[in-house]
């Protein structure tokens, strides 16, 4: 049988409607989606269950932190309904291109590439309204249509919630290597926080660890530290769930601004912060140290 061997799913094919071949459809997609994960080595989410606790500021700035370090990064923003992965990168307007094999992410520095649906909706303010059918065919090209290359690393930026995009996203990137949950440490965080790494759990993802964001804020006047939020349910949490604290993320409005400008913390020139530092030590505790950690690179 003459084989297809089109990288693309389907669907994305320049001639999906005269192909005549025997696998059109489920059978070569499954191939393409297969392929496509074969050359990333570890494939990680980066969960919350709660909006409005950091997540993707999280995401941008350990694949920055990753990139910096010589690896191989992509970041999928799944986050359809408030895809600001791009903004924070200081990319929002950008287009992507496709080929005959799929479509090109976008290449922000050296080493990292990044997919979202913003490079796609004609306005920032465009509400995507999508049922869950829409939904699975845009992430299965999100994972099956993408040409990511080799990888060292894909971070998914999930959206809120244990619902259709993480259940897909598990199903689509098949073997998914480990599971970042990010809270902040009031009670009402920490419990959608507990609901994910259940989820993970259940779903057989490895849950890396717990990152503890908007910790504590240091008044720019007495400095002393504010606890506006608690302080410390992240790490009671890790301890009480038995999975691995990660470390404390402050509350700072220099965070905020930078992402608001486009500029991820952890770039080489903002290298001397202790925030900056922060986030490096916990790319390198979630990523690279240890050999009982699930995300340790192989040599």
């Amino acid at each position: 049988m003459n084989e297809c061997k089109k990288l693309s799913t389907c669907e994305f094919c320049r001639d999906f409607e005269t192909c005549k071949k025997l696998e059109k459809g489920l059978k070569h997609n499954e191939w393409a989606l297969s392929n496509r994960m074969a050359k990333i080595k570890k494939k990680i989410m980066i969960m919350s269950n709660k909006g409005g606790v950091g997540k993707s500021t999280v995401t941008v700035n350990l694949g920055v932190a990753l990139a910096e370090m010589g690896y191989k990064v992509g970041i999928a923003d799944v986050d359809i309904h408030g895809p600001n992965i791009p903004k924070m990168l200081g990319v929002e307007g950008e287009r992507l291109k496709d080929n005959e094999n799929g479509i090109d992410p976008l290449s922000v520095i050296e080493n990292l590439k990044v997919v979202s649906l913003a490079f796609l909706i004609e306005s920032p303010d465009q509400p995507v309204a999508w049922r869950d059918t829409a939904k699975y065919d845009y992430l299965r090209e999100l994972v099956g249509s993408i040409n990511w290359g080799e990888l060292d690393y894909l971070l998914a930026d999930l959206p809120p919630g244990t619902g259709h995009e993480p259940i897909t996203m598990i199903e689509l990137m098949g073997k998914v290597d480990g599971a970042i949950i990010v809270t902040t440490p009031q009670d009402v965080a920490l419990l959608d926080a507990q609901k994910a790494i259940i989820f993970a759990k259940d779903n057989k993802v490895p849950v890396t660890g717990i990152i503890e964001n908007m910790s504590t804020l240091t008044c720019p006047h007495c400095k002393e530290e504010i606890d506006v939020f608690k302080s410390g349910g992240g790490e009671r949490m890790a301890e009480e769930m038995s999975v691995p604290f990660l470390g404390r993320i402050p509350l700072d409005p220099e965070i905020a601004s930078r992402c608001d400008e486009g500029k991820a913390f952890v770039t080489s020139e903002n290298e001397d912060s202790n925030y900056s530092v922060m986030f490096k030590e916990i790319a390198k505790k979630a990523f690279l140290n240890g050999d009982s950690n699930v995300l340790n690179k192989s040599k």
